[in-house]
């Protein structure tokens, strides 16, 4: 499957932004998904996930209440709805992507594929 993140751009703090992850092939509904993001010089971290039904959903602490991911299977998309803002938010967003999960949707090892990524800067 091929993934193809877009939606970032400069917000300032307490805006929101909507991130959109576009993925190829018929059996997107089979995949769990998850949101991850990197800012320069820290290590990628977990975002927000969603299981491939749509049914369970999962967050970082930092991001919950702020964060909604949900997914339109539809569509092949999956979303990642910012609200609220914060310029520590500021980083590129990946979308990931996982058919058979070995492992915790927070974990990053656990994705088979990965989209290139958008860039998410709040201005404080």
């Amino acid at each position: 499957v091929q993934l193809q993140a877009s939606g970032g751009g400069l917000v300032q703090a307490g805006g929101s932004l909507r991130l959109a992850c576009a993925a190829s092939g018929r059996t997107f509904i089979s995949y769990a998904m998850g949101w991850f993001r990197q800012a320069p010089g820290k290590e990628r971290e977990f975002v927000a996930a969603i299981t491939w039904r749509g049914g369970t959903t999962f967050y970082a602490d930092s991001t919950k209440g702020r964060f909604t991911i949900s997914r339109d299977n539809a569509k092949n998309t999956v979303y990642l709805q910012m609200n609220s803002l914060k310029p520590e938010d500021t980083a590129v967003y990946y979308c990931a992507a996982v058919r058979t999960q070995k492992n915790g949707l927070r974990i990053g090892a656990t994705y088979d594929y990965w989209g290139q990524g958008t860039q998410v800067t709040v201005s404080s």
